[in-house]
């Protein structure tokens, strides 16, 4: 594999990485329908202020979601919708492989 090539990849995988956690997972489904503080989004998901600020943290730093300071607030929202369609993709992979499951027991 050339240099080119493993940068590209490393790239991928970093965004990838970043939204491998089931908060983060979360906080790109709840963004991707509408915007929010880090204080609604710390009642959603039931975490600590410092927690979810970790998680938006991850997720900016690589693109995936904005932040906008109005007064004392931050609000975010998602930078890259086309990510619901990778989600979308995902979907259809759970949904393939419960259907081979089911497939085995009946």
């Amino acid at each position: 594999m050339d240099i080119k090539t493993q940068n590209r990849l490393e790239a991928k995988a970093r965004i990838i990485k970043a939204m491998a956690h089931p908060t983060r997972l979360f906080i790109v489904e709840t963004l991707a329908k509408h915007e929010h503080c880090v204080c609604e989004l710390t009642a959603l998901i039931g975490a600590d202020v410092s927690t979810v600020s970790k998680h938006l943290s991850i997720l900016r730093e690589v693109g995936i979601i904005d932040d906008e300071k109005r007064g004392s607030s931050v609000y975010y929202q998602l930078k890259m919708p086309c990510v619901m369609g990778f989600f979308s993709c995902v979907d259809t992979v759970i949904k393939a492989n419960a259907q081979g499951q089911l497939k085995c027991i009946r």
